[in-house]
């Protein structure tokens, strides 16, 4: 059994713990603050391996923290998208460190122009409990391929989890260069209070204010992946089982705890009946049983679980139809497993339409034009993520033309976020800045602009005295 968070840290030890690693990481950036190219690509490769061979504890662990986690999600989701993306930094951090050349205009030359690319310091992570290893090591990786010291505060609720990353990172660096906090609210709100170089977190849209507030104080500039409601929109006329397929494939990974999620459909009101027939014919096919099967993933913890059971109660309450996709028609009492439910007729007084749902209920909204749907999502805080069905360009033009969100996937769910060369980032209420690819090594560095003039001073000609016709030239010249 393992120890949980309090028995191993206590919040003032864990809290003095944070203060300490701090101090050593920023006096340890002073003493070298530029890795060379080389160093960067030694560490990400380290990083690399270290996760490569400890992949089978680390899926382990979040196995145990989640009571059942889909091995192959673990892999596929966490493992295999942090690979490829450190892959990718390897193949081309040297290129994104190289200084960027720039215009200079003819009114300040000779000179020369040039962004270089200068790691920030110390940036602090704030992970959280749906994808433990992902939302760690891909921000920790961005760090490294930009230069920076990192800490990673660790979620509570993986206590497994959080000791297995611990023990891999302690095997690759010390801990002046990379290291995990772990801790309940007193913690985090620590955490989020120090006058960080950067500061990554994850999570809910309540708790990201919070977090945002606590970085104002510092001034500390902050990228916030937050969530929300992100809608899937079936358009007319298109191929319903293409949807209907991909739609239940994104819902049900890591049973729909994941922050882009597909959180309700919009489907027109003549096939939402249909809709409803082919996803359980779906969902049945890629989960004839659910309970004992390893492929569905757990709720993480009673918490989490009651409140989506009070979700569905609510809405059901309220007048909504709830349709239980339980192919095998098995008894989950006992269990935090949760099959997908489908809820028809919801209202805007129901919490499955106000918050964001996180888990296997999926709310259907009838429309009856496309222009519909585009108002129902513009009304609406811009989602992080949006989800089209259509092989009708006109149909995809209109949409991605006339709504925001801060990522889009056209006839497929979640796969943008694996896109090693896009940028990943929210917008609004569901978050602010990038990261991923060169997007977070551009997030994660600073950006200087250096400006170098030689032993001829050009500038001279505009010095006072003023009125000199060279001046009175120069004026007309470039104003104008």
């Amino acid at each position: 059994m393992v120890a949980t968070v309090t028995d191993l840290h206590t919040p003032d030890r864990e809290i003095e713990r944070l203060r300490t690693l701090f101090i050593q990481q920023k006096q340890a950036f002073r003493s070298h603050p530029m890795p060379s190219p080389e160093e960067r690509v030694e560490q990400l490769r380290r990083l690399k391996q270290g996760l490569i061979d400890n992949q089978d504890k680390l899926i382990s662990a979040v196995n145990q923290d989640f009571s059942c986690r889909s091995k192959d999600e673990t892999l596929v989701a966490e493992i295999m998208i942090t690979v490829e993306s450190i892959n990718y930094m390897i193949n081309n951090v040297r290129k994104w460190m190289r200084p960027s050349r720039r215009h200079v205009s003819m009114l300040f030359a000779p000179s020369y122009n040039q962004v270089v690319y200068q790691p920030l310091g110390v940036v602090g992570v704030m992970v959280p409990w749906n994808y433990p290893i992902q939302l760690a090591l891909v921000p920790l990786a961005t760090n490294l391929a930009a230069g920076n010291r990192t800490m990673i505060k660790m979620s509570e609720f993986t206590p497994a989890t959080n000791k297995a990353l611990k023990l891999l990172l302690d095997e690759i660096f010390d801990e002046s260069h990379a290291a995990i906090i772990e801790g309940e609210v007193d913690v985090s709100t620590a955490f989020s209070e120090k006058s960080w170089d950067h500061l990554i977190f994850t999570g809910s849209t309540a708790v990201g204010k919070h977090v945002m507030a606590a970085a104002a104080k510092n001034l500390v500039p902050v990228t916030l992946e937050l969530g929300g409601k992100s809608p899937a929109i079936v358009a007319p006329n298109t191929n319903l089982q293409h949807a209907v397929d991909r739609i239940c494939f994104g819902k049900s990974l890591n049973a729909g705890q994941t922050c882009i999620a597909p959180d309700y459909v919009l489907i027109p009101e003549d096939q939402e009946e249909a809709f409803v027939k082919a996803y359980q014919t779906s969902f049945a096919k890629m989960y004839p049983k659910v309970r004992n099967n390893n492929d569905y993933t757990a709720i993480i913890n009673d918490r989490q679980h009651q409140r989506l059971q009070a979700w569905v109660k609510d809405a059901e309450e309220k007048g909504a139809r709830i349709t239980v996709v339980n192919p095998a028609k098995e008894d989950f009492s006992g269990t935090r497993k949760m099959p997908l439910h489908l809820v028809q007729g919801a209202t805007d007084d129901m919490t499955v339409l106000q918050d964001e749902i996180f888990g296997p209920i999926l709310p259907l909204i009838p429309y009856k034009t496309l222009e519909d749907a585009i108002d129902y999502v513009n009304d609406r805080d811009r989602p992080l993520a949006l989800y089209l069905f259509s092989y009708d360009k006109e149909h995809e033009h209109r949409v991605l033309n006339r709504t925001h969100a801060g990522g889009v996937s056209v006839n497929d769910t979640l796969m943008h976020i694996a896109q090693d060369d896009m940028p990943f980032g929210g917008i609004g209420p569901s978050g602010m800045g990038h990261y991923h690819g060169k997007e977070g090594f551009v997030a994660l560095s600073k950006a200087k602009p250096v400006h170098r003039k030689g032993r001829f001073n050009s500038g001279k000609f505009i010095y006072p005295p003023y009125g000199t016709a060279i001046q009175k030239l120069i004026y007309k010249i470039f104003i104008r």
